[in-house]
């Protein structure tokens, strides 16, 4: 049975279904990477103050020792989440001894990215693996790509919401309910990957970055050079999201397969046994230091990139693919957006209240299973937005209802995308009583009939007129100061003083527990 969107507007409009609607559940994963005043990397470890790496629940890091990770829980408020990011950053600043948090995914000036330290984690088996994962990710991609910044927006819907829509797809209950919302998730994976490409287009904020980024490999891409040296492409969105950011050529033929959860689970264990001629060129260990955690084509499930991924919350020691394939999706991980520069948070609230309507749109709109030629498509409609998405000559390639692929601008997709997420937007205002998600849909459609005011346009006028770094030095400096000065709105200090050495004895006690070593540890870990 299939739905349109004005039936799912309909039958969630009625006030016993209207409250499914608004307990929708949010978390974010910011990265930012440290640095100087001066717009230099930080060479400091992992501040002490700021908790272990390894065990605390909102502050860790990423791939390197300066990249920092903060982490809120899921929260059915948009506003507290924001709040919550306001504070883990607040106390951040306080224990960083003056350094900032640079604004922007593509990272700031590197001499030389060899030096960019490997993240550490304690000397646990888990903490080693970890560490050792990222010396492969080194070996295999450079370093550089390892200090780009992103924002991870995890995304779920109530247990209401799903009951709703089985009463209105599957009244008979012939799937259990887990059974039901993961077939339904991956419907929603499926809607955005066919429409994701709007996200760089509405959110991409690196058209530009550092000359020294790079680090002397020519490139092929028709680079232009701001008067201070920085590089950029005319019409590029996010250069984070190209060949230049979080690829791999390797993963390029993997099949992963977003029709049904069994497929999907079966797509990423294959690959993470899948032998890599090229990184077997690398070695496992060298000369008895691990260069990386295996020579396949994924060391781990992590390093899979996806611009979304389903996800359940894993036990300790469990694999994300044997959570996923025991106990069903239990929500989504958005991760095709960049750092906001213009936000403190790297993310805004208005962001959160178009992604809300993006989301329920593609958990709304009935579509079909993939096929290999309509993944390439709607991967390459991807890959020409990040590089040229405002090219007014760009045309995307969409498929009809009919199966027949037609060729559409940015604008004329965008604004037929926006006529039907303004009914969603209009359910969502209702539910929460607000008009704030009215008020995102003329704001964002704006964007797809004048380019100019996305922020990858305006980012680009200015970095045009002044430095690019120095105009990011500026925005973290101001950052800082916005963060001192302001109160604590949902923890506060006496959280952070409690759980910065239940973190540290953490780590300690998982050391101490360790029963193997770490070549019996990874045998059993990959068995």
């Amino acid at each position: 049975m299939t739905l349109s969107l004005t039936d799912y507007i309909g039958a969630f409009s009625q006030n016993e279904n209207l409250a499914a609607i608004s307990g929708i559940g949010r978390g974010i994963e910011r990265e930012a990477l440290r640095v100087l005043p001066e717009g230099k990397l930080s060479e400091h470890g992992h501040y002490y103050n700021l908790g272990s790496a390894l065990t605390h629940g909102q502050i860790t890091t990423d791939y390197s020792e300066t990249l920092l990770e903060f982490i809120t829980p899921v929260t059915h408020s948009p506003e507290q989440a924001i709040a919550q990011l306001q504070d883990i950053q607040k106390y951040t600043f306080e224990n960083i001894e003056g350094e900032l948090l640079w604004p922007m995914s593509m990272p700031c000036f590197v001499n030389d990215a060899e030096k960019i330290p490997l993240a550490q984690y304690g000397s646990s088996n888990i903490g080693k693996m970890k560490t050792v994962y990222r010396q492969g990710l080194k070996n295999r991609y450079g370093s550089m790509m390892q200090v780009i910044s992103g924002i991870h927006f995890n995304f779920s819907f109530s247990d209401d919401f799903w009951g709703v829509q089985q009463s209105l797809l599957d009244p008979q209950k012939s799937l259990p309910i887990a059974d039901f919302i993961s077939e339904r998730y991956f419907s929603v994976l499926r809607n955005y990957k066919r429409f994701c490409w709007l996200i760089p287009y509405l959110y991409g904020s690196s058209p530009a970055l550092c000359g020294s980024f790079l680090q002397g490999k020519e490139q092929k891409l028709p680079f232009k050079k701001t008067p201070d040296g920085a590089l950029y492409l005319e019409y590029a969105t996010s250069l984070r999201m190209s060949d230049l950011g979080y690829t791999s050529s390797e993963q390029s033929s993997l099949k992963i397969c977003y029709n049904n959860l069994e497929d999907y689970v079966e797509g990423v264990q294959q690959a993470i046994k899948l032998k890599s001629t090229d990184f077997a060129d690398i070695g496992v260990k060298v000369d008895g230091k691990y260069q990386q955690l295996n020579d396949n084509v994924l060391q781990i499930e992590n390093e899979l990139y996806a611009p979304i991924r389903p996800k359940r919350v894993a036990k300790s020691g469990e694999k994300p693919s044997v959570a996923l394939g025991e106990r069903g999706v239990e929500y989504i991980e958005v991760r095709a957006l960049d750092v906001n520069p213009f936000s403190d948070t790297g993310i805004s609230l208005e962001q959160i209240h178009f992604l809300d309507i993006f989301l329920t749109f593609c958990a709304f709109v009935d579509n079909q299973e993939f096929d290999c030629a309509a993944q390439r498509a709607h991967d390459k409609n991807m890959d020409e937005v990040v590089i040229r998405g405002r090219d007014p000559e760009l045309l995307l390639s969409d498929t009809n209802a009919h199966g027949e692929v037609e060729l559409k601008s940015v604008s004329k997709w965008g604004n037929e995308l926006f006529d039907q997420m303004s009914q969603v937007a209009n359910l969502l205002d209702q539910a929460y009583q607000t008009t704030q998600y009215s008020e995102a849909i003329v704001r964002e459609q704006a964007k797809v009939n004048d380019s100019s005011l996305t922020p990858s346009a305006q980012l680009l006028d200015i970095i045009k007129e002044q430095c690019l770094s120095g105009y990011a030095l500026e925005k973290a400096n101001q950052y800082q100061q916005q963060a001192m000065a302001r109160d604590y709105q949902f923890y506060d200090q006496n959280y952070f003083n409690q759980t910065v050495p239940e973190s540290h004895q953490a780590q300690a006690d998982i050391e101490a527990a360790d029963k193997v070593n770490f070549d019996d540890f990874l045998t059993q870990y990959f068995a």
